[in-house]
């Protein structure tokens, strides 16, 4: 070694070494192995600043293959005609009979279970579809069909379980007679779940008559999807060796095991009432249990190992299943409400020509837009063998957020008719189910505060988890030289940000390179400068407030904001080059991609605002936008566009909305068939409605009449047809029915009999 890096290292390095240690906050086990766990993929290019997007353009696009497209053409369209989310929930209170059978005998609880044990072995992509379609006509059902595919006991087996477990636990749970579920949260440990005080010790005991290696368990479970029903329990709890039977560690860790629920001790059964939805959800309990501990997941060489599993199998579940039900909010809002705005009349015009509604409308078309090419660019980074933990949160936090806005504009613009709750309201379930999905795996709050920017900025920076890992090196020497080894390279990194953030500032991003042409150019090139403006940012944040970052929760959620936005848009790019760059999709990607920016420019506001070192932020202001920050929303115009998209049968409407299941009119619930009949029968008798129109203008014909008034007396002045009069006449009467909301008499309203027949709709 030279001399200059002998005295570099003296003089230079070891002082800083021993100030970063200083600043570092203390790390928990579970903190560093949530930090640790996951890989960097497409979020490490946005957080370096220099987004290569040639590499992300060239990412696979995740298509279905011949075994999951049959199961959707069939078992899965199957299921959707049997499904009658109104009998569901507000009559049953619970899937009915031949609904769990079907669920059970066709594989929808084993889409994720390798083929060797009866199970499909499915994509994420694949995966996330079927999810995403179910949740559009029952948010209940893609709730009881999602959590087996996720984070639970078939995951964790898949992964970490011997062989003996394999064999014992796959095929039953293939095969649907065996139900799963998997409890870690409880009353003291909800997004604290690496606090659980669920206890276990290790004993030797007489267990099935010869003595036995095993655990004394108790817990307190709550919130726990399935657990009412299930034959096999998935436990989380702390192992304690006080015996000193495994070794001389007494505090083991958090580990986790699978109980048949019919085990002695197991307390099973109780429901929750989660927003008065339909799926199984409630509690367990154990007091002083025992198991073998062979029923420990991975058996006794996985104790303690517990949170690594659950971290890392939640790093790639994150991101398919709570999003799949956002994408189905946009799929559902988009179809539907996009239907119902043209077929509902005010003033004698579709309600959505009037401008208020469109705002809204487009709110809808850009977001569901967003909340597709995130679905199929997060579930592709998956099933190349990538598990995100910082994009899934990404995922999981924007598009249940998304879904929350699209829902709630769905309910603005269909008014009464979507606050009346009966068979005919296809909004209500999905509108109470927000925030279930805002909730779980992962409260948003926390999601947003904590997850995003405060994993990111280790996971996803270049260098700072290695410096971390150095600072944590018990071997001082060792860690001194890893650290020097960093920290010039990271010193490199941060000056080239600042120049190249100014640089950027300066042109505008103008310079910078794009990979297409035409009017996608320009984001490419806006987004590569917002890039290495959180680059920079971020390691100013870092080297500024040190430890007190993950305090600054409000500083580092904004952070989180940047490169949510610059995730987010990557995916709607890289969405419309799939698509074909569909020149009737363009209004969708400007309205999502123009918001992004604009939702990144007023998170740096508020992190310059807020920052705390006023000349500090000042500076990193006048680097970064120094003739101010100019992003706006969309204008009016590119709504108005949408608008034109939602309001009209087209290829681009079924393109935005191809996972809404529509149905026909032999299923069990038809209101959704209905709406889109009226919608397409009311767009064939336009061109008639203006013929009445234009006379009505001219005075022939009297103004603002009832179809059914009108039809007969243009034809009686020879404006239209009397075939055109019963086309318009069939038309109106589908209109009417699908604008209809329920009414119950007193008797239907206690839940005594069914709900009245349609010709007593009001």
């Amino acid at each position: 070694m030279s001399a200059m890096s002998e005295f570099r290292k003296k003089n230079i390095t070891a002082p800083l070494f021993k100030v970063f240690k200083s600043i570092l906050p203390p790390l928990s086990q579970t903190e560093q192995e949530a930090m640790e766990s996951g890989s960097v993929w497409w979020d490490g290019d946005l957080f370096a600043g220099s987004p290569d997007w040639n590499k992300m353009l060239s990412y696979p696009t995740p298509k279905l293959n011949k075994d999951e497209q049959s199961f959707i053409d069939n078992e899965l369209k199957t299921l959707m005609s049997m499904l009658d989310d109104y009998k569901i929930v507000h009559e049953d209170r619970d899937l009915p009979k031949p609904v769990w059978d079907f669920i059970k005998s066709k594989g929808f609880f084993a889409l994720i279970i390798p083929k060797e044990y009866g199970g499909k072995a499915f994509s994420a992509y694949a995966n996330s579809t079927i999810v995403t379609t179910i949740a559009t006509r029952s948010l209940s059902t893609a709730v009881t069909v999602m959590v087996p595919n996720s984070l639970g006991p078939g995951e964790l087996l898949a992964h970490y379980g011997t062989q003996a477990e394999k064999d014992r636990w796959l095929p039953g749970l293939a095969d649907g007679t065996e139900v799963p579920c998997f409890a870690l949260t409880g009353p003291e440990a909800g997004s604290d779940a690496g606090g659980i005080p669920d206890m276990g010790r290790v004993v030797k005991e007489q267990f099935e008559g010869k003595e036995t290696l095993g655990i004394r368990v108790s817990w307190s479970k709550r919130y726990i999807t399935l657990a009412p029903v299930a034959t096999v329990l998935g436990l989380a709890f702390k192992l304690q060796d006080p015996d000193a039977l495994l070794g001389d560690k007494v505090d083991i860790g958090i580990t986790c095991a699978l109980i048949p629920t019919s085990h002695e001790g197991v307390v099973i059964g109780d429901r929750h009432f989660p927003m008065g939805l339909a799926f199984m959800n409630g509690t367990t309990y154990g007091e002083d249990v025992f198991i073998p501990m062979d029923w420990v997941i991975g058996g006794a060489p996985m104790v303690g190992k517990g949170w690594r599993m659950l971290v890392e199998c939640l790093s790639a579940g994150r991101g398919i299943s709570l999003p799949a039900l956002g994408s189905a909010c946009g799929h559902l809002t988009a179809r539907m409400t996009g239907a119902y705005s043209y077929v509902r009349k005010q003033f004698g015009l579709s309600i959505g020509k009037f401008e208020g509604v469109q705002e809204s409308l487009a709110r809808i078309g850009g977001l569901t837009y967003q909340l597709e090419a995130a679905r199929k660019f997060t579930t592709g980074a998956l099933d190349l063998g990538q598990s995100p933990a910082v994009v899934t949160a990404i995922s999981k936090y924007h598009m249940t957020e998304m879904a929350r806005t699209v829902i709630d504009d769905a309910l603005d613009i269909q008014a009464g008719s979507g606050i009346q709750c009966g068979p005919k309201n296809y909004l209500a379930s999905a509108y109470w189910g927000i925030p279930v999905a805002i909730t779980v795996e992962g409260a948003n709050i926390l999601t947003r505060n904590l997850m995003i920017f405060g994993q990111g900025a280790t996971r996803c920076h270049p260098y700072v988890l290695g410096e971390l890992q150095a600072a944590a090196n018990p071997n001082e020497k060792e860690g001194l030289e890893q650290f020097d080894e960093l920290l010039f390279k990271h010193i490199a990194f941060g000056t080239k940000n600042f120049f190249g953030a100014l640089g950027q500032g300066l042109t505008g991003g103008l310079l910078n390179s794009a990979p297409v042409s035409g009017p996608t150019k320009k984001y490419y090139k806006q987004l590569t400068r917002m890039s290495k403006a959180l680059a920079l940012c971020a390691d100013v944040s870092m080297l500024v407030l040190g430890g007190d970052l993950k305090r600054r929760e409000m500083i580092s959620a904004r952070l989180g904001d940047v490169l949510s936005n610059l995730y987010l848009a990557s995916a709607t790019l890289k969405h419309f080059e799939e698509q074909g760059r569909q020149a009737e999709d363009l209004p969708m990607l400007s309205w999502a991609i123009e918001r992004n920016l604009y939702e990144i420019g007023k998170a740096f506001s508020g992190f310059f605002q807020n920052f705390g070192h006023k000349a500090i932020a000042n500076t990193l202001k006048v680097v970064v936008f120094p003739f101010g920050i100019s992003y706006k929303m969309p204008a009016d115009d590119i709504a108005k566009a949408i608008c034109k998209v939602l309001l009209k049968p087209s290829e681009a409407r079924d393109r935005l909305t191809h996972l809404c299941y529509v149905g026909d009119k032999n299923d069990a619930n038809t209101a959704m068939f209905e709406m889109e009949s009226a919608f397409q029968a009311m767009y064939k008798v336009e061109p008639i409605e203006k013929k009445i129109a234009i006379a009505a203008a001219k005075g022939t014909m009297p103004r603002k009449l009832a179809a059914k008034v009108a039809a007969p007396l243009a034809v009686e002045k020879g404006i239209i047809t009397q075939v055109e009069a019963d086309e318009l006449l069939a038309a109106d009467e589908l209109r009417f029915a699908a604008i209809s909301v329920d009414s119950f008499t007193p008797e239907e309203f206690a839940g005594i009999s069914k709900v009245i027949k349609d010709d007593k709709v009001a």
